[in-house]
């Protein structure tokens, strides 16, 4: 039986002293220079079989943790290195897997950045329980001009010319929990916390158009909690993309806009309310909604295409007072118009933690109905609106259960906010 020993760069180096030691001393340096070139040339080979060695190491543990993962619990896994060839292989900080193990959990870091997009996108149907707190912050700022009076002679205008400002800021806690009931179905429960701050401005203030009244008011409490379901109709298949079916219904359990208290800063001598605003902020929308929607999602490394649509169905509700008019209580119904909504974008996945997105999205609001007790129902002017947003988002993994992201939205209409700023930390089991 032939033995096989390792020769390391120090045996080596010796056997080519004793080479040397044992012949006669050259007259010249020929013989040292043919010793020194055998020299470099073993070294040469012997560093290139510790590369091949690397290379097998990866190849074989690649291959392990294919196995481990087809092959049931009766298989036969792939045969280790031999003890020679483990040790001449460095320690896995170098940048290679040294066990099954790492290797495995190399090729889902891999996927990380992937399953972060779609946990903001759609949904994550590979995590059994996700906690998400979230922080938004939205500015919102709209002017408009009034005219009270009349044009005479098609160039004068005769009356009362006012300029009105809204500029309001809010705040809002959310707290989300999402729970995987099968592969293909999650449960999502979103608790919204709110702090608003708004600002009226109103021009014209004691009949003078240069005089202007301001008056600041503000409300905080909980949202409109919402709950909602995924279900994945299809998974990710060549050219199909993850289809995500979604459903919900958000419940009015914050403080409707309607029946409010308001506070009047300026009348007229006839008793005429010119400025008036409310005294505390509302913090939901006051009526059942039902919303349906699907989304899609499709990686082609490195980007991740997705997109989504739905519909948001307002259910009309009563309440004992739809007057805009402080000095009157006339209940009466609301029914807020339906929604359209529609978004696109694209992702990139930089690395296993850290991906950025840029994205499209855009609200379409039909006209909303009031009846008054005993009316009919007639449709508020000026109630519809159009709100487009640009988005771009980072996410970034911190860990292996917990991922940091963060999005700005920009206001693209006029009825969209001026800017969104949003930070969000999906904590999953």
């Amino acid at each position: 039986m032939h033995t096989l020993y390792r020769l390391t760069p120090l045996a080596l180096a010796a056997l080519a002293a004793t080479a040397f030691a044992q012949q006669p001393a050259p007259s010249d340096g020929a013989d040292m220079q043919a010793l020194i070139a055998q020299l470099e040339q073993l070294k040469a080979n012997y560093a290139q079989e510790v590369r091949r060695l690397r290379e097998l190491d990866m190849q074989v543990q690649a291959m392990q943790a294919r196995l481990s993962g087809r092959a049931g619990p009766g298989a036969t896994p792939a045969e280790p290195l031999a003890p020679a060839a483990a040790s001449a292989v460095p320690p896995s900080s170098e940048g290679y897997a040294s066990s099954a193990a790492e290797a495995q959990q190399a090729k889902q870091e891999a996927r990380r950045s992937v399953d972060d997009v779609k946990q903001q996108q759609a949904a994550l149907f590979s995590r059994r329980f996700t906690i998400e707190n979230g922080l938004t912050y939205a500015r919102y700022d709209r002017k408009q001009l009034t005219l009270n009076g009349f044009l005479a002679l098609d160039a004068i205008f005769l009356g009362n010319i006012a300029i009105e400002n809204v500029e309001s800021d809010s705040l809002t806690y959310n707290l989300a929990a999402r729970w995987g009931v099968s592969p293909n179905l999650t449960l999502n429960m979103d608790v919204p916390y709110l702090a608003r701050r708004t600002v009226y401005q109103k021009g014209g203030a004691g009949g003078a158009a240069a005089a202007i009244a301001q008056e600041e008011t503000n409300g905080s409490g909980i949202g409109d909690v919402s709950l909602s379901a995924n279900y994945r109709l299809f998974a990710e298949s060549g050219w199909r993309p993850e289809t995500v079916l979604t459903g919900g219904v958000t419940a009015p359990t914050g403080r409707a806009p309607y029946g409010l208290d308001w506070k009047v800063i300026e009348r007229d001598d006839d008793d005429y309310i010119r400025f008036a605003v409310p005294q505390e902020q509302p913090t939901g929308n006051g009526v059942w909604q039902a919303n349906l929607g699907v989304s899609m999602v499709k990686t082609a490394d490195p980007a991740i295409l997705f997109a989504n649509a739905g519909y948001i169905h307002s259910f009309p509700r009563g309440f004992s007072d739809i007057d805009s008019n402080p000095d009157t209580v006339n209940p009466g119904d609301v029914k807020l118009g339906g929604s359209v909504y529609f978004g696109a974008g694209v992702a990139f996945a930089f690395n296993e933690r850290t991906s950025l997105s840029i994205s499209f999205s855009d609200k379409i609001s039909t006209r909303a109905s009031t009846r008054f007790k005993g009316g009919e129902w007639v449709k508020v002017i000026g109630s519809d609106a159009n709100a487009a947003s640009l988005n771009l988002g980072v996410t970034y993994a911190l860990n292996q259960h917990t991922t940091l992201v963060t999005l700005l939205g920009i206001g693209l209409t006029p009825d969209a906010p001026d800017f969104t700023l949003a930070f969000k930390v999906p904590y999953m089991l």
